[in-house]
């Protein structure tokens, strides 16, 4: 009996790992898909190879898991997609100095282990979502240079009395 717990028990880990697995490439499929990449920077982020720890400008932890997304200032264009919030383990997400358009995602706010959001100078419009005052591990976050409208959240204010030490929202077309 106690021998097929067991085996129950590492078949339904290794179906939860498998799970996450496809969670994580089919949210960075969905990105790549969303942006235009004049350059093809994007090119080894191949979805027939299902782990994207394999994939360029992404860095993995010990346990396979996406903890930084890197895709500075490589004249990517389009918009972020909502699939990104469900990077759970996400620490570093940098796509920053492109030609980004749209609003930022407010399922953002789920990366509760973010610690750097840097989505400076692209042309991200609309408002800074109220769901990123819940990122408390954030330690920066630069959205400056864009075209980012309205007030800065107060729950995203409220973050440099936690872990948050930069906070820039500099040229936007911000209010109050």
């Amino acid at each position: 009996m106690a021998s097929r717990f067991l085996v129950f028990y590492l078949h339904d880990n290794s179906s939860t790992v498998r799970v996450l697995v496809f969670q994580t490439a089919d949210a960075l499929s969905a990105l790549k898909k969303a942006l235009v990449d004049p350059n093809g920077v994007l090119e080894s982020w191949d979805e027939s190879l299902a782990d994207p720890c394999t994939w360029f400008h992404i860095v993995c932890n010990n346990d396979n898991k996406v903890i930084r997304l890197d895709r500075g200032d490589h004249g990517l264009g389009g918009s972020l997609v909502p699939e990104l919030g469900s990077l759970g383990d996400l620490e570093r997400l940098e796509i920053f100095h492109n030609n980004i358009t749209g609003s930022i995602p407010a399922e953002l706010g789920n990366l509760s282990k973010l610690i750097s959001l840097d989505l400076y100078e692209n042309k991200l419009n609309g408002t800074i979502p109220d769901s990123l005052g819940k990122l408390k591990a954030l330690r920066f976050m630069r959205l400056n240079n864009n075209q980012l409208t309205g007030k800065v959240p107060e729950s995203v204010k409220a973050l440099e009395k936690g872990n948050l030490i930069i906070l820039n929202v500099t040229n936007n077309h911000l209010s109050g």
